[in-house]
């Protein structure tokens, strides 16, 4: 008699469908237990960091004993040690910050970093650290590297080195090599949030550990200056081996571990110098290379003379003029680049300059304004002084000639002051946004305040299915299209500007990298 099959009701299929979907997000997610073991090493790590921080502020309280009864012998130590503790601080601090971040970005604003509640969320670390418009990820990567190449130039035990560039090493492992991701994509993305913050804690670990291996090295270097004389040599220092024409040469001639009980005699050119201090002058009335030759005699503890030749070369200079740009050492083409021009010991009035490769306009009391023409060229100015009825060239100067850098786009609108403000980025209002006739483009970076024409742009909207859709501008206005897609965006959606065409006033068209994203606020 055959087996009859019993038939499975709408209801049980739902129930084993569910049950399947079930079992697959087990396999996705991860274990709890592994989650806490997370948890178990951050606390861990937390303690280590104390106890060396505990250390290191111990060191820092000697320097500061030290510095206070001996600040001539301790300065020079004192200094890099307190250089060690900002770069230090700094490189830590970060680490916190982005942990809280990637908290908050998991459990919501009140996220704490000491209960973090969504210790299995994938998505915050990588939104925190990879996001393309303002992931934190390359910042870190580089903060990092500056960190470890200023730490391990600080010590000189190669075993000392090779540990913390071992613990702050950036490099991506073969399998991450394998798979094309970068360093911060290798250590962050789709890491729990647990993990993620563990991964932070341990850079602070290691931050702390290589302040202490430079501070005690620091510590150790303060005694290392004091040297057990047992040979005695004379020497001169001069205040500088260049002077130039007409200026004064000086110079200080002593013996190294000279007794403060009793001064040496100095004899330069087979005369002897008149001062206490062991000052010796002369004015250099014509240029050239010059040498001081002397020597010094005292008596040793037995009461014999010693006596300790000297020989110091200098140079003598004629006068010479100096060229800086006002901005920075480089000029840009096809852009009035301000100049200042001087001569020691001529007036501005009487001072001219030429230039290569572009004009250079005078503007009065030194200052000329060079505007280049071709970005990769050598730029040479010329500086011609009157001296004497004649007038006579003072030397040349180059500069590197370059285009404009890229602006930033921005969108303009008026606050509620009345003041103009310009938006980059984040949350904004639908009312300002529909408001707004398009964007601007400009460089304003504290050096440079330059206006850009905005040629063109493009929108990004996502539609219901998560698709990108572009739309284009009409040149720096935003189009109708792109202003019906703004009108129906809801609260805390978003749309990103790219694409976007900017030409400088070096005549220059380009294309801007990287997005602006706009949030409906």
């Amino acid at each position: 008699m055959p087996i009859q099959k019993k038939r499975i009701s709408p209801r049980q299929k739902m129930i084993n469908l569910m049950y399947l979907v079930l079992l697959a997000m087990l396999a996705l997610n991860v274990s709890s237990d592994v989650l806490n073991g997370f948890s178990l090493v951050s606390d861990g790590l937390n303690k280590s960091t104390q106890n060396a921080n505990k250390v290191n502020q111990g060191i820092y309280a000697d320097f500061d004993k030290q510095m206070k009864s001996n600040p001539a012998k301790v300065k020079t130590w004192y200094d890099k040690a307190q250089y060690v503790k900002s770069i230090s601080d700094s490189l830590y601090n970060l680490a916190d910050e982005l942990k809280i971040a990637i908290v908050k970005e998991s459990d919501g604003k009140d996220g704490n970093v000491e209960d973090i509640k969504n210790r299995e969320d994938l998505e915050a670390s990588t939104q925190v650290m990879l996001s393309p418009t303002k992931g934190r990820g390359k910042e870190l990567y580089t903060r990092i590297n500056s960190y470890r190449e200023q730490i391990v130039g600080m010590l000189t035990d190669p075993e000392k080195q090779e540990v913390i560039s071992s613990n702050l090493n950036t490099e991506v492992p073969l399998k991450g090599q394998l798979l094309g991701k970068n360093w911060q994509e290798y250590m962050f993305e789709n890491m729990p949030t647990a993990a993620a913050v563990t991964l932070l804690t341990k850079l602070q670990n290691d931050v702390r550990h290589a302040e202490s291996e430079v501070l005690h090295t620091l510590i150790n270097n303060v005694d290392v200056k004091d040297v057990r004389v047992n040979l005695l040599e004379a020497y001169v220092i001069p205040n500088s081996q260049t002077v130039v024409q007409g200026g004064r040469f000086s110079a200080q001639i002593f013996m190294a571990a000279v007794d403060t009980t009793q001064r040496p005699t100095i004899y330069v050119g087979g005369k002897q110098i008149q001062s206490e201090k062991g000052i010796y002058e002369t004015v250099c009335n014509s240029t050239g290379d010059f040498t001081l030759n002397g020597y010094i005699e005292m008596l040793d503890g037995s009461g014999e003379t010693v006596r300790r030749d000297f020989s110091q070369k200098y140079t003598v200079v004629a006068p010479s003029a100096t060229v800086s740009a006002d901005i920075m050492n480089v000029l840009y083409a096809g852009y009035d680049n301000p100049m200042s021009v001087s001569v020691p010991g001529v007036p501005r009035n009487q001072i001219s300059c030429t230039m290569t490769g572009g004009s250079l306009t005078p503007k009065g009391d030194g200052h000329f304004i060079a505007r280049p023409s071709n970005p990769g060229d050598n730029a040479v100015i010329t500086v011609h002084a009157q001296h004497d009825g004649r007038s006579q060239e003072m030397g040349k100067f180059t500069f590197r000639v370059r285009k404009l850098p890229d602006p930033k786009p921005f969108i303009a609108y008026t606050d509620a002051n009345g003041a103009e403000e310009h938006f980059d980025g984040g949350g904004l209002s639908k009312q300002v946004l529909v408001n707004t006739d398009g964007i601007g483009a400009a460089i304003d970076d504290g050096l440079l305040n330059i206006a850009f024409q905005v040629l063109g742009f493009e929108t990004v909207f996502y539609d219901a299915m998560g698709n990108a859709v572009p739309y284009k501008s009409n040149g720096a206005h935003f189009s109708d299209q792109q202003k019906g897609q703004i009108r129906g965006l809801a609260r805390n959606k978003r749309f990103y500007i790219t694409n976007v065409q900017a030409k400088g006033p070096d005549g220059i068209e380009r294309t801007l990298s990287g997005a602006m994203e706009v949030i409906i606020k």
